[in-house]
């Protein structure tokens, strides 16, 4: 068993907004959130108060303790101010993709039992089609403004008093993001108060931040590395967030340069165009410090060229998963230097793990030697939403969630992931669960069977690849009109990007497909 090397922490027993916010005050007139394209800021005191004051509105509309909110919206300076307004009105909060199809939002919205959606004017209509879809949805709230709805901006106005709910940290779900897990389709992942307030704890003395300090948010707060790594984190340290709706190159190195950014979290995409694209040279970023890794692997030569590019630390990584709310393992701001190429960190406070063979998850390994990572701890999700039996699945009876990927320690306590047992792809850091892509292509009068995995492209990002047999009556069935087929049903990020036609999917004989057979398979002709 590995433990960390860092002190413990104490559980943070407060709601999620006062653990983040309760230095508001302290901080005051210095800027919380700045909009990256139009420069409007939001200081510490405003982004106390506005949230209140949104908070009263929703609990004023008829939000109680124990309703859920999904939040359907791209990165803005409103985000944030739903999100803790929300949960100090007593609801958990479902983050939905804003690319995804009002089918994706509408089984996300039934599954969660959603009765109110926060979302913007131009996202309104796919909001609109989900609640129709699910139904059970009260009201449709904006950031912004759009006829015949509440903005989040009317609500400022609120004289309604603040709510008052007994928020119980250790039981209460604060956030409900959707997460594949090692298989299957998406689970709504239960994240209590006490888990993701406690993992910014553990994360704290690693990744320090401050008044001072800009940060950059361009990958999605949706998503539970950026509400961490972006929102929650940097806020709750008196750090001022930058806020970009998505990742154009020029527009995020033009940020970076005028903004005096001095901390990235990016994915490895962003990282290869650091390391890569001409335009890099045309900015000056020499305010940034560091730049940080997560949310999918990174070549440890991709990201050599960058730091050196840059004139940086080496990039530091960081591990772990939206069912681990999410960190478990990260390289230290100021071990950067010293820690070998390809880690993606150490152990976080408070946090266990072992190593146990692919074979025998009774036998645990030692340094060196690679098997499948299990972690323990304060961060480990509640469960999934009514799902107990996926729950006990992935989480055993001692409290070990079993990760799905396959990773070595070296005996330093270095953690590398080299390998994944699941099944989930990795598009760009965003889910993409193979079953429902599989279930989707059945639905297609020309192909018989199916099967999905991962595979590289030209850019060393894993995407999608469809393994199809045809059905004898669609023997022309092309690979482009495959493609079409599940680019017109599904978000971007889970688009098919290659297709192999085969003869049969390989199973086992219970039935299970066996996936590492076609990813060994040389590329076949279509």
């Amino acid at each position: 068993m590995f433990r960390s090397e860092y002190a413990d922490v104490p559980p943070v027993d407060l709601p999620i907004h006062d653990a983040v916010l309760a230095r508001a005050a302290e901080f005051g007139s210095t800027p919380a959130l700045i909009d990256g394209t139009d420069g409007t800021t939001l200081t510490y005191e405003q982004v106390d108060r506005f949230h209140r004051r949104v908070s009263a509105a929703l609990a004023e509309t008829g939000v109680r303790k124990g309703d859920v909110l999904a939040l359907h919206s791209p990165n803005t300076i409103a985000f944030p101010l739903a999100f803790y307004a929300a949960t100090r009105a007593g609801a958990s909060v479902t983050t939905i993709h804003p690319l995804a199809t009002a089918e994706e939002f509408g089984k996300q919205l039934a599954d969660s039992g959603a009765r109110w959606i926060v979302t913007v004017s131009p996202l309104l209509e796919t909001a609109r089609r989900a609640a129709e879809l699910a139904g059970g949805v009260e009201e449709i709230l904006v950031c912004d403004s759009a006829p015949g709805h509440r903005s989040l901006i009317d609500m400022l106005a609120s004289t309604a008093p603040e709510p008052q709910v007994a928020i119980d940290p250790a039981e209460d779900v604060a956030v409900l993001p959707y997460s594949s897990g090692t298989t299957g389709t998406p689970k709504g992942v239960m994240l209590t108060h006490r888990q993701i307030a406690t993992n910014l704890a553990q994360l704290e003395p690693l990744i320090t931040a401050g008044p001072g300090d800009r940060i950059l948010a361009v990958l999605p707060f949706f998503h539970i590395y950026g509400l961490t790594a972006l929102m929650n984190a940097p806020l709750r340290m008196g750090a001022t967030v930058v806020v970009l709706p998505r990742f154009d190159l020029e527009t995020f190195l033009a940020a970076v340069q005028n903004h005096r950014i001095t901390g990235l979290y990016v994915a490895p995409p962003i990282v290869l165009a650091l390391a890569k694209h001409p335009l890099v040279a045309e900015y000056d970023l020499s305010s940034l410090k560091h730049v940080i890794s997560a949310a999918a692997p990174l070549d440890a030569s991709l990201a050599a060229a960058c730091s050196k590019r840059l004139g940086l630390p080496p990039v530091g990584q960081a591990y772990g998963m939206t069912e681990l709310s999410p960190g478990t393992h990260v390289v230290p701001l100021d071990a950067m230097d010293d820690a070998p190429p390809g880690t993606v960190g150490k152990l976080i406070a408070g946090t266990e793990m072992r190593i146990v063979a692919l074979d025998d998850p009774a036998e645990d390994l030692g340094p060196g030697e690679s098997g499948e990572i299990l972690i323990r701890g304060p961060q480990v999700m509640k469960g999934y939403l009514g799902r107990p039996d996926a729950t006990d699945a992935m989480i055993d009876e001692d409290g070990w969630l079993h990760t799905g990927d396959v990773g070595r320690t070296d005996e330093d306590g270095w953690l590398f992931v080299v390998d994944r047992v699941k099944e989930l792809i990795k598009y760009k850091g965003f889910q993409v669960a193979p079953a429902e892509l599989e279930a989707l292509l059945l639905t297609h009068p020309g192909i018989a069977d199916a099967a999905v995995v991962g595979a590289r492209d030209d850019d060393g990002n894993e995407v999608p690849h469809a393994h199809v047999v045809r059905r004898p009556s669609a023997p022309g069935l092309t690979e482009d009109e495959v493609m079409a087929y599940v680019a017109e049903r599904v978000a971007p990020y889970k688009r098919v990007r290659r297709v192999t036609f085969i003869d049969a999917v390989p199973r086992a004989v219970s039935g299970k497909i066996l996936r590492r057979e076609l990813r060994a398979r040389p590329e076949e002709a279509s």
